[in-house]
């Protein structure tokens, strides 16, 4: 069926009367065979009466909710089943991997009604995006509850090199632009010109000074906290991306907080994760705009570990997200999920971790006696190595440190979620000290300088954990 022709089917097919109200959305996406147009393929669907959406490459989100006759449905169907179609998928659920001691407390104490952080209640959403401020040099006062930095030896690293300037998306629940350890690390498109409602650099997005948020499509993606533990572990964005940030990327030496593995970083703030999680279409969206506009490196705490009926090593698109970012000498860092599974074997493997592409690092969670988190997920043949991620200190929003979510009911902030940005600050620190290198030759790096421990025998590819001061003699 040619361009022209199945044009009109669709103009055909959605020009029928549609009255019947929606009761639930399905939506759908779908690859296109070439040279078949999804601009305009969405447009005739739209003017139909049909939401149709181009997101990436060949692929066009559908949604089905407007399909109220069953002829309509037909219709549809009959499309999906022609050889314009190469492949159709659900638009899945995708969600940061859950925080296993917050489950913990929660199996504890059934309910938890009050606030475990009232201090977040004065946060604010969507707050204004601030310049870059000047900085007073001085100790970081936090660093002593870092095992993690100290483990690394990250000052040791830092003699050798502090690396440049690199762009390192954070791509996630957003991040706090404007906390204290963060607002000058915060990456600035200096092609575009902020509040003046005009797409300057004419890269599709207005004013995206910071990045963007791919769910509120706007140009501020804050991370907002969430101090209810019930929300929490409900699905509610708890200052996840903010955390994640700080250890890649927290401003070194300037009398605030913590450290971070590399100070030189500029974090991109992609916001793709919300209170109900996020989508594949939103993570795709992610990718393509943080490899497009210039990331060198995408941390990603998020995934799914097959916890509903769908599966998500048929994520096609997702898959050639990766695959674009691989195609850009971009490195895709991965937790490697919260569930103690062997991502090798098992059925239920965490997703992206577990994904072949070459620019995939993925990382398990160790603790402080170098022992593999009783929660992470394991793989001899799909994990590369272990990090930190057991009683993490990090920013958190409102210009805030916090290692642990609850003292009381001993939640913590742990998790691989926590071990992939080490990884990810980590190739910052030494790809922007090695320039002239590939994403292949800096993963290389990391993974021939990690510390073989015990507790990562036969659990990791490397038997490793990340060693920021060995990576940095290499």
């Amino acid at each position: 069926m040619n361009q022209q022709t199945l044009l009109g089917t669709f103009a055909l097919t959605l020009s029928l009367t549609l009255t019947a109200q929606a009761t639930t959305k399905n939506e759908i996406l779908v690859k296109l065979a070439a040279p078949i147009s999804v601009q305009s393929l969405s447009q005739t669907m739209e003017a139909a009466g049909l939401k149709a959406e181009p997101v990436f490459g060949q692929w066009v989100k559908i949604d089905l909710a407007s399909t109220k006759t069953m002829a309509m449905q037909n219709r549809i169907q009959n499309f999906l089943n022609s050889s314009s179609v190469i492949y159709s998928q659900p638009n899945f659920k995708l969600n940061v991997f859950r925080n296993p001691s917050v489950t913990s407390a929660m199996k504890a104490q059934a309910a938890v009604k009050e606030d475990i952080d009232p201090a977040a209640g004065e946060i604010r959403d969507n707050p204004a995006i601030p310049s870059v401020p000047s900085q007073t040099a001085g100790k970081d006062p936090q660093m002593a509850k870092q095992w993690g930095m100290l483990d690394n030896g990250v000052e040791a690293a830092w003699k050798i090199n502090t690396g440049a300037p690199i762009i390192v998306a954070v791509i996630d629940t957003g991040v706090d632009y404007t906390h204290e350890d963060l607002v000058g690390q915060m990456w600035r498109n200096t092609k575009e010109i902020a509040d003046n409602n005009i797409d300057d650099d004419n890269n599709g997005y207005v004013d995206d000074i910071v990045g963007w948020d791919m769910l509120s499509d706007d140009n501020k993606p804050y991370d907002m906290y969430s101090s209810n533990l019930m929300d929490i572990l409900n699905g509610a964005n708890p200052g996840h991306g903010t955390h994640c940030a700080g250890s890649i990327g927290a401003a070194v030496n300037n009398s605030k907080g913590i450290v971070s593995v590399a100070p030189n970083t500029k974090i991109m703030a992609i916001r793709f994760i919300g209170d109900e999680g996020g989508t594949t279409t939103a993570a795709v969206k992610g990718i393509k705009y943080a490899v497009d506009n210039g990331a060198k490196i995408l941390s990603n705490s998020w995934g799914s570990e097959g916890e509903d009926s769908e599966n998500p090593d048929e994520n096609k698109m997702l898959v050639e997200a990766i695959q674009y970012a691989m195609d850009h000498d971009v490195l895709f860092i991965a937790a490697a999920g919260n569930s103690s599974r062997n991502n090798d074997t098992d059925k239920l493997k965490a997703y992206p971790a577990s994904y072949e592409h070459e620019n995939i690092v993925a990382v398990a969670a160790i603790d402080s006696a170098n022992r593999i988190a009783s929660f992470s997920n394991f793989g001899a043949k799909s994990v590369d190595l272990g990090a930190p991620g057991v009683k993490i200190m990090s920013t958190v929003p409102g210009s805030r440190y916090q290692d642990a979510i609850s003292e009381i009911l001993g939640a913590n902030w742990d998790g691989t979620s926590m071990a992939a940005p080490y990884v990810a600050g980590a190739a910052a620190l030494y790809w922007s000290s090695h320039p002239g290198k590939n994403f292949k030759e800096v993963k290389d790096a990391i993974l021939a300088s990690v510390k073989p421990i015990a507790g990562l025998t036969g659990k990791t590819l490397t038997g490793g954990k990340l060693s920021v001061e060995e990576l940095m003699k290499k």
